[in-house]
């Protein structure tokens, strides 16, 4: 049986995952966001809003929370084989250079983060080091313990993409607080639908394909001009 004060606990662990401050360095990526600007797709409040509720229920709904489900699961058995495995399909889904970095880039800092809120086993932390450790795999296993829910755990890790990209918007558009604040309200209004659909996708309907997406990647690597690393 759960107590208050770990419940209390567990909740706080979801509010630090999904902080801007956790120190994982997702506030200098754009994902893609700042060439969508500099090709005049993106301009102001109404079309960053559009495109980041699209990458919200094209991408995340459908390939990074789905696998961040089935990682959960497989945490929760220590499944090594399967983590091999997702591990694999993390990596083989990052198109292009600037992708991959920062699903390495995160990972490493999630899991040194990790090592110091004696939150989850050495066994499954030094685990880590054989994958090798990537964003969502890491996350999956800050939000395994069996008493924090599979929707809460995506909800958080939703939330935490949504408030990095809203900043990467602000300062690429450039927009306003109230702009941003406005296109947040935005997507915490679809990310629920978005878990919903997510926690629905089996292994074999997962699914990452967005090439424009991956095209706007491999043109920012040569940008002239950059605020962020992707």
């Amino acid at each position: 049986m759960t107590t208050l004060g770990e419940s209390a606990s567990r909740f706080m662990l979801l509010l630090q995952l999904a902080s801007p401050a956790l120190p994982v360095g997702g506030f200098s990526y754009s994902e893609g966001l700042e060439s969508a600007v500099e090709l005049g797709w993106i301009t102001d409040e109404a079309s960053a809003k559009n495109w980041l509720v699209d990458q919200l229920h094209l991408i995340q709904a459908r390939s990074e929370m789905p696998l961040l489900q089935a990682t959960v699961h497989a945490w929760r058995s220590f499944d090594q084989k399967e983590l091999h495995a997702l591990t694999a399909w993390t990596l083989q889904t990052r198109e292009t250079f600037e992708v991959k970095l920062q699903t390495e880039q995160m990972g490493r800092s999630l899991l040194i983060w990790l090592r110091n809120q004696n939150i989850v086993d050495d066994e499954r932390i030094d685990f880590c080091n054989d994958l090798p450790p990537t964003w969502p795999i890491v996350f999956a296993l800050c939000v395994s313990a069996e008493d924090i829910s599979l929707k809460d755990g995506l909800m958080t890790y939703a939330f935490s993409w949504a408030e990095n990209m809203v900043q990467a918007a602000m300062k690429s558009v450039p927009l306003g607080q109230k702009s941003g604040q406005a296109i947040l309200t935005a997507l915490t209004r679809e990310i629920p639908q978005a878990v919903e659909m997510a926690l629905s996708t089996s292994a074999e309907k997962r699914q990452s394909f967005a090439p424009h997406l991956a095209i706007l990647s491999a043109l920012h690597e040569t940008q002239y001009s950059r605020l962020f690393r992707s």
